[in-house]
Parts: structure tokens; C-alpha cells; sequence
């Protein structure tokens, strides 16, 4: 199997699939049509939110909420180190400062005490909003976050990006959804290959806001107004009003269609990644020399990601790679980023994020993965570990 590439994620792309974007070729639209408002209200009714708004990727989703939510220069924004740099980065577009608060040793979620003690450390208001990622799949506890914020007066972006499905049950027992916005102001979401729902790029944000849903629908049609009443004057059927500064962050009819489509198949993906994980716990459960992804009961993780923590990551990781197992990190501190550092961020600042860093191992898991390829992932894992 060695000549036989394992990558850590893989889209799954079926004969339905292919063929609701030939039907939406030879439709009228390609572009800015029905199956974009039909994917939307498939992802709202399917996460159990108001509003849902498509756009071209996780990125841009976070950028225009970033936008929505009033971000501006100088701005003080708390961030999670432990995601892609996006996460970050959509502050920094608006010209707010990033704050990074180290994560927790067992989620790899932001640390929810820490966050406290920097909201604590400050004046009530120097804060203004935080960022934070449902890490691998790993739901957050927005109930509690929420309650640091309405007691700073911040708002909260959620990066759902890696857990469409995932959900934990807060302090009154109800199940909460990743993007069903109960609490969070905006949950933003990735179509990216790799992930649960793939439709080449791609990206939703989620609200219960009918202000922020009107300013992110403005902002990904180069602040173009959607809804007519909102025009400050109408000169006739053809009259338009840029009243904003926005971008080209809309996306595709095809894109789309194709996203109603894998959206049909989410719950089946997601029983199939547990199946995945059930295995390798399995198999792992006596190997002292892994530590294994830790998962409350009151939690249902999305499992975007299978990460171990493991010594001797590079040569594993090496090891892997040279027989065409393609482990992947995930990831780097963003603190620790030339770009971040300039910021006078620097190593030791985090301490749980930053060895955590340096054993993580993402594992292949994708829907498609056989028990062979598995089988042989573990196995291989096993052998480097007895040499």
C-alpha cells in the first residue's frame, strides 16, 4: 500500500452530486441565483437558525462578520492561537489588535478561564470582541462565553469552520448547534474540500440578527443594498446604491448546488467519522506513547480532525510522509507567526498552545477512508514506535 497515498482529509464527491451542478449548468443561472437562497435556508433549517448567508469562502465569512460586528482600528479583539490564521487575520483587515488567549490541554479550545482573567486583567470596554474556533470539531461552550460577554459588552464570532453537527447541551439541557447563533452573534463555516460539506471554496455565516443579516448580505455584494426600502432614493427598476464599502465575496449557483446536495449527506458523514475515531481509540487504547483526543459526555463532536499527541512528532511525521501517509499539523501558532510576532508576541506568551504544538499529529479521517487504509495507519504508527 505504500505507493497508495493516505492524505488527512478527502472530499467525497458522488454521482448525485455531479449531476445536480450539470443540471444547474444548463440552467439559467451559474451565478447570483435560486440555489444560492435554496442552500441558505437548507443550512438555517438544518442548524436552527434565522438567517444564513453564502458567500465565497470561511475567510471572506469572517472578514464581512468581523465588518458587520463594527470592527475598527484599534480595536481590541481576543482570538484563540490554535486555528488557521483566518481566524486572526479578519480582525487585523478592519485594523483591530489581536489578543491571543492560550487554549485548554484537554479540548484545545480557547481556555475559558483565561479568557476570563484577561477580561479581568482590563478596563471593562478594552476588550471588544472575541474569536473562537471550534477546534477539530470540538463545539464550544458559548453559553458560558456568552456570559463573559454580556457582562464586558463584547460581541462573539464563533468559527464553526471544522463542526457543522457538533453540539454540546448547555446548563438547562438544551442541545445547542454549532450555528444556531443562541448564543454566539455570528457563526461562520468553511466549504473548503477538506471539510464536512465541500464545495471547492465556499463559506456561511449564520445569525439570529436581522441588522448583522442585512450587513452581511450588503458587504459580499460590494456594499451593494439588497432590499429596495432600504434605498435612500428609487429612480426605477434599474436603480442600485452602493452605500457601503464591500468586496466580491459572493458565490455560485454551481458552488451551491453542490452544497445542497452534500448537505443531504452531513449527518451520514458524521456517523461515519465517529466510526473512524471508535477505531482508532481502539486501537490506540493501550499505547502509551499517544495521547488521545479527550471528549466530554455532554459533547458531540464533529470530528473534522483526529489529532494524537505524540514525542518524536517530526520523525513520525517523516516517517509517515515516506509511506505516502500524509499526516498533516494542525497547527502552528498563529502568535508565533512572523507576521503576529512583530506584535511583540513571542514564545513563552502561551505555554499550553505552544507544547501542544509541538506533538500534535492529525491522523487521515475522511468518510471514504477504508478499515484497509486505517488498518495500515495504525499499523505504521505502531511499528515506528517498536523500532
Amino acid at each position: 500500500m505504500k505507493s497508495h497515498k493516505i492524505s488527512y482529509g478527502h472530499q467525497y464527491i458522488t454521482d448525485e452530486d455531479i449531476q445536480v451542478v450539470i443540471e444547474t449548468l444548463k440552467s439559467d443561472y451559474m451565478t447570483q441565483g435560486p440555489k444560492i437562497a435554496e442552500f441558505e435556508r437548507a443550512f438555517a433549517d438544518y442548524v436552527g437558525v434565522k438567517y444564513a448567508v453564502a458567500v465565497s469562502n470561511g475567510t471572506a465569512a469572517l472578514h464581512i462578520s468581523a465588518m458587520a460586528l463594527n470592527v475598527q482600528p484599534g480595536d481590541n479583539v481576543i482570538v484563540t492561537p490554535m486555528t488557521f490564521v483566518a481566524s486572526a487575520n479578519c480582525i487585523r483587515y478592519c485594523g483591530g489588535n489581536v489578543h491571543f488567549c492560550d487554549i485548554d490541554q484537554n479540548t484545545f479550545l480557547m481556555d475559558i478561564d483565561k479568557l476570563q482573567q484577561m477580561l479581568e486583567s482590563k478596563p471593562k470596554g478594552f476588550y471588544k470582541g472575541v474569536v473562537f474556533v471550534d477546534f477539530a470539531g470540538y463545539p464550544m461552550q458559548t453559553e458560558k462565553i456568552r456570559c463573559l460577554c454580556d457582562k464586558y459588552g463584547m460581541w462573539m464570532i464563533e468559527d464553526g469552520c471544522h463542526a457543522p453537527g457538533a453540539y454540546y447541551f448547555d446548563s438547562k439541557g438544551d442541545k445547542q448547534i454549532v450555528g444556531s447563533c443562541n448564543y454566539s452573534d455570528v457563526t461562520v463555516f468553511s466549504f473548503h474540500p477538506v471539510k464536512h460539506i465541500a464545495t471547492g471554496e465556499g463559506g456561511m455565516i449564520t445569525t439570529n440578527d436581522s441588522e448583522l443579516y442585512y450587513k452581511l448580505q450588503c458587504y459580499r455584494t460590494h456594499g451593494i443594498a439588497q432590499d429596495r426600502t432600504k434605498l435612500t432614493q428609487d429612480l426605477g427598476g434599474w436603480y442600485y446604491e452602493m452605500q457601503e464599502l464591500g468586496y466580491n465575496y459572493r458565490i455560485t449557483d454551481l458552488q451551491c448546488a453542490l452544497g445542497i446536495s452534500q448537505l443531504k449527506r452531513l449527518n451520514w458523514s458524521l456517523e461515519r467519522r465517529q466510526q473512524i475515531v471508535e477505531r482508532y481509540n481502539q486501537a490506540f487504547a493501550d499505547c502509551d506513547f499517544i495521547i488521545l483526543p479527550k471528549v466530554a459526555s455532554d459533547v458531540y463532536h464533529a470530528y473534522h480532525l483526529y489529532v494524537i499527541q505524540v514525542e518524536d512528532r517530526k520523525a513520525l511525521f517523516d516517517y509517515m510522509r515516506s509511506l505516502n501517509i500524509f499526516v498533516q499539523v494542525h497547527y502552528e501558532p498563529v502568535h508565533l507567526m512572523p507576521y503576529y510576532r512583530q506584535f511583540g508576541n513571542k514564545e513563552g506568551d502561551l505555554p499550553i498552545v505552544e507544547n501542544y504544538s509541538k506533538h500534535c499529529l492529525t491522523l487521515p479521517i475522511y468518510p471514504t477512508l477504508t478499515e484497509e487504509e486505517q488498518d495500515f495507519v495504525i499499523e505504521k504508527i505502531k511499528e515506528f514506535y517498536k523500532r
